[in-house]
């Protein structure tokens, strides 16, 4: 057989890759909002209570361009919370510079977010949601500092500061 061609075994395992990934894809997108959450409304509702940049990254799983959000500069005591529900989701004692261009934390807290598989670029990713009303934060990622060693990456867009 020639070095060009590709081995059978190979060969199938590439097309099954890729017949199943717009299948990984339909199955990562908008998990958060298969569940029911305490916090709902109609997308109408949602709409007129959040910005259209909200609104994108929230209920659309948007992201905002890097370094576009005054929160990444945010340096004072006090708590991020979830634009969509005022949910309490990060101190600012967690709050780090990742050198990503987006807030970053090391850790939420207790019992603020959720989790969900994201595969929507072809590789696994942990999406996190806000616990409350299931609005899309952001991924989490396992190269952040101690004493975690997570890096949870948010759209500045998609939370609140209030000082302490």
């Amino acid at each position: 057989m020639p070095e060009t061609c590709l081995p059978r075994r190979r060969l199938l395992a590439w097309l099954g890759a890729s017949a199943a990934m717009p299948v990984m894809a339909a199955c990562g997108g908008r998990a958060a909002e298969a569940r029911d959450y305490p916090v709902h409304y109609s997308e109408a509702e949602w709409r007129k209570r959040l910005t259209a940049k909200q609104f994108r990254i929230l209920r659309e799983e948007g992201t905002e361009r890097p370094y576009t959000s005054p929160l990444l500069k945010e340096k004072r005591k006090g708590t991020f919370v979830c634009a969509a529900d005022g949910n309490p989701l990060f101190s600012s004692s967690t709050k780090y510079e990742s050198g990503t261009g987006w807030p970053s934390f090391w850790k939420p807290l207790p019992g603020a977010i959720g989790t969900s598989t994201d595969f929507k670029l072809g590789y696994l990713r942990t999406e996190v949601h806000c616990a409350r009303c299931g609005g899309h934060l952001g991924h989490v990622f396992n190269d952040g500092p101690r004493p975690t060693g997570k890096r949870y990456c948010m759209n500045g867009d998609a939370m609140l500061f209030q000082p302490a």
